[in-house]
């Protein structure tokens, strides 16, 4: 497997219903795409993986074949976390559609509609254009109190591990 895909699987709860998706996950075309996130869940008719790569979100499953789902993120309006026990559905509007994941490992869904929402809040455009002020540029210190904010959310939800927040604040810090 890949180095990207090794690590999202580590930081997976449970393989069962998925095995197969994950086995087969380096064959979904996606040229230059590294996988962020993964998780295991319900979507239309089985089982499957949820996978949040950083070009878009994609649900993989198939029992005979491959059937494979993919939602860019210029085109997902919103994301909709709801979270019972143990599982959670994550709802993802895009382009007029509603698409709903279901039985989600709670932990697993939260950070990944987390992720999905800081994603789509730096990358969307506004779909009509307004009339604004432009905003004064960051200023060096302002982007890295940025850069280091998101990395400490990312750290918090889940998305990435003690040690590569760790490595990340440092090379952060170094470009200062």
């Amino acid at each position: 497997m890949r180095p990207d895909i090794d690590a999202a699987v580590s930081k997976l709860s449970s393989t069962i219903g998925a095995k197969r998706e994950i086995q087969r996950l380096p064959e979904v075309p996606w040229e230059g795409g590294t996988v962020e996130i993964l998780a295991v869940g319900v979507y239309g008719k089985g089982n499957g993986l949820l996978a949040m790569t950083n070009q878009r979100l994609v649900f993989f499953h198939g029992l005979l074949g491959q059937q494979v789902e993919d939602f860019p993120y210029d085109r997902i309006s919103s994301v909709q976390w709801s979270g019972g026990m143990l599982l959670g559905t994550l709802t993802v509007f895009a382009s007029g559609n509603k698409a709903e994941i279901k039985q989600l490992p709670k932990d697993q869904g939260k950070a990944l509609a987390d992720s999905l929402r800081m994603r789509i809040a730096g990358g969307s455009a506004p779909s009509t254009p307004t009339l604004a002020v432009p905003a004064p540029a960051p200023t060096p210190a302002d982007d890295i109190a940025s850069r280091l904010a998101t990395l400490d959310q990312l750290r918090t939800s889940g998305v990435i591990t003690e040690e590569e927040y760790r490595d990340r604040r440092t090379k952060i810090l170094d470009s200062l």
